[in-house]
């Protein structure tokens, strides 16, 4: 009798352990799972983290201003967010910035960084001539030096070794302005016309520099430049009941504008419900802008038609972002971002702006404008330039 109670409870306890290991085993195997999805944004923010601490990349490529946040991802140069402002206005397909510590990085994509070999390499290639009489810009330097300066650079390459201009007679950033790290096939006619330009441009460098360089004045290209004081990032979420442009739907998708920026969502094909949950991001010129909202059915064979519009006052936003990077506001705001537009505007839901992780949020639905129906849900973040 005692030999059977021995052999239930053995087989009781084989059977308790063997679900605990199957437990544990479901267990370990999510957690694997959770860290083999987690490990390669991780692992990438951390190597661009290390080749940003090496020597030459702490301070700016343009300014030498110290703890660069940003790096224009197809020419390696890791620059200060006053340059970086700079930069964005000059096009993607000179200079695409991103945030060391904001965007999300691929492994593609800090390999195609570091490949370019960091300020040093950078500053060697697009300094190499610079004359005795022209100043790079320095930390407090205006707005009009950094971009007098850096179109110099970057677009028109008057610093460039002679030698290399010749051998290089297309702008190399052409190349590598996608986040992916793919580079860009272009039209061989393309780079004829750029081959031919360059190869004047480099004798016109020539003869510039044997010429004394007096103070630029304000030209039309540099009239529209402004300062930029900080950043948004914009989430658009979805669109909800959105109006049919098409025969039976629409393909939509959403234009953000601040001031002279713009950017655009994904399209989304036939559907009046989209799901986007994508982030954008801009710059906050010092005069703050209305942000406007503008969406539209994406046509092959014609215009794209509009869906509705929208038109977001920044000013609140932004104020108390700047109140809290001083330290005068550690509450929740009870100011708005206002919504404006047309006379029958309309905001189904205008958060509480919200602070957190040192960043002012606030999220929006909108009633679209000038359209039949549509909603529009949406999230705001006002970055401090400590970011």
């Amino acid at each position: 009798m005692s030999t059977r109670n021995e052999r239930t409870r053995a087989d009781h306890n084989l059977s308790e352990a063997s679900l605990f290991d199957l437990l544990n085993l479901d267990n370990d195997e999510n957690c694997s799972d959770e860290l083999d999805e987690e490990t390669p944004c991780a692992g990438a923010n951390l190597r661009l983290a290390t080749f940003l601490s090496e020597s030459g990349n702490e301070l700016c490529a343009d300014c030498g201003s110290p703890r660069p946040k940003w790096v224009s991802a197809n020419l390696g140069a890791f620059v200060c967010i006053k340059c970086s402002g700079v930069h964005r206005s000059l096009g993607v397909h000179i200079s695409k910035i991103l945030s060391v510590n904001l965007d999300e990085w691929t492994e593609d994509d800090v390999d195609n960084v570091i490949k370019l070999g960091g300020n040093r390499a950078v500053n060697s290639k697009y300094e190499d001539s610079i004359p005795n009489n022209c100043r790079k810009p320095q930390p407090d330097s205006s707005i009009d030096e950094r971009t007098d300066f850096i179109k110099r650079k970057y677009v028109m390459q008057q610093f460039l070794n002679t030698e290399e201009q010749l051998s290089c007679p297309f702008n190399p950033a052409v190349f590598n302005c996608s986040s992916t790290g793919i580079n860009s096939v272009v039209d061989k006619k393309y780079l004829n016309s750029m081959r031919i330009h360059n190869i004047s441009q480099t004798f016109l460098n020539n003869k510039r520099k044997d010429v004394e360089l007096k103070p630029s004045k304000k030209s039309n290209s540099t009239v529209g430049m402004v300062e930029f004081v900080g950043l948004i990032k914009v989430k658009v979420v979805r669109g909800t009941n959105l109006v049919i442009r098409d025969v039976r739907s629409s393909d939509p998708y959403v234009m953000l504008s601040l001031g002279n920026q713009t950017v655009k969502t994904r399209v989304i094909k036939n559907n009046l419900n989209p799901i986007w949950n994508e982030k954008l991001m801009l710059s906050i010129p010092e005069d703050v802008p209305h942000l406007k909202v503008n969406v539209f059915d994406k046509d092959k064979f014609s215009t794209d038609d509009p869906m509705g519009e929208a038109e977001i006052d920044l000013e609140p936003l932004v104020s108390a972002a700047k109140a809290f990077e001083n330290g005068s506001a550690k509450e929740p705001s009870k100011d708005h971002a206002k919504v404006t537009g047309g006379k029958d505007k309309n905001t189904l839901h205008n958060g509480m702006i919200t602070m957190a992780d040192r960043k002012a949020k606030q999220e929006f639905t909108l009633q679209l404008q000038n359209a039949e129906s549509g909603e529009l849900q949406i999230e705001i973040e006002c970055v401090p330039l400590t970011q």
